[in-house]
């Protein structure tokens, strides 16, 4: 399929992407909404717009943020509420990294009826925990411009320098093995379980997230090129 009708045609519904730290939701929904002509929605993006705009929800999440605590459920919610019922998001759009627990899914699912009359599709990276560490604990950030370089896949020119500006790279405090393997425990008991919720409905479908990332942007377009 041509990209530029891709692009014309949208989504026309929500894509969820559902899968472990490490799986490569970020780069892919990132590939897939461009692509598509969509946004690439994440909790994260989220939380810095309403605190940067000093919104009422900013105004309550900003200090529960700052204390390192759990933004609440209904706060959550609300936000992404905030966000889909935007213009942008009238031909669909990617929700990565949320759901991530069982009542999360649930209050999701009440507030995408009330905007989509078309299912969810979630999208599962499959990646091998062995994978997932050697991913995570590889992996190196530019202090300048954010490149990310991974030092058994993909490591840079030069030893610890971006190849782009120089720029010294550097391990993310969460990308060391101990609490790698906390975050990667943290997912087996929460979110785990909404694998076999969104299998059960019939809207979840397996890629194979230890494939090249152009052949996973491969498989997730001919799943979203499905009737």
């Amino acid at each position: 399929m041509p990209e530029a009708s891709v692009a014309a045609r949208g989504l026309g519904r929500a894509v969820i992407f559902l899968g472990p730290p490490g799986a490569g939701k970020g780069t892919q929904a990132r590939q897939i909404a461009e692509t598509y002509g969509v946004p690439h929605l994440s909790t994260g993006d989220m939380f810095r717009e309403h605190v940067g705009r000093g919104t009422a929800l900013g105004l309550r999440a900003k200090p529960i943020m700052e204390r390192g605590e759990l933004v609440p459920d209904d706060l959550v919610l609300s936000m992404i509420e905030d966000r889909i019922s935007r213009p942008d998001c009238n031909e669909g759009f990617i929700l990565d990294g949320f759901p991530r627990t069982l009542p999360q899914a649930g209050a999701l699912d009440e507030i995408l009826r009330r905007r989509f009359e078309t299912e969810p599709l979630v999208v599962h990276f499959v990646v091998d925990q062995n994978q997932l560490m050697r991913r995570l604990t590889g992996r190196r950030t530019c202090k300048i411009g954010g490149e990310i370089y991974n030092v058994y896949d993909h490591p840079p020119k030069v030893p610890g320098r971006c190849d782009r500006d120089g720029g010294e790279l550097v391990q993310r405090p969460d990308d060391r093995e101990d609490v790698i393997t906390e975050r990667l425990t943290a997912y087996e008991r929460q979110t785990r379980p909404l694998v076999d919720y969104y299998r059960s409905r019939g809207v979840l479908k397996d890629v194979n997230g230890m494939a090249s990332p152009e052949a996973v942007t491969k498989s997730v377009l001919e799943l979203l090129g499905q009737k």
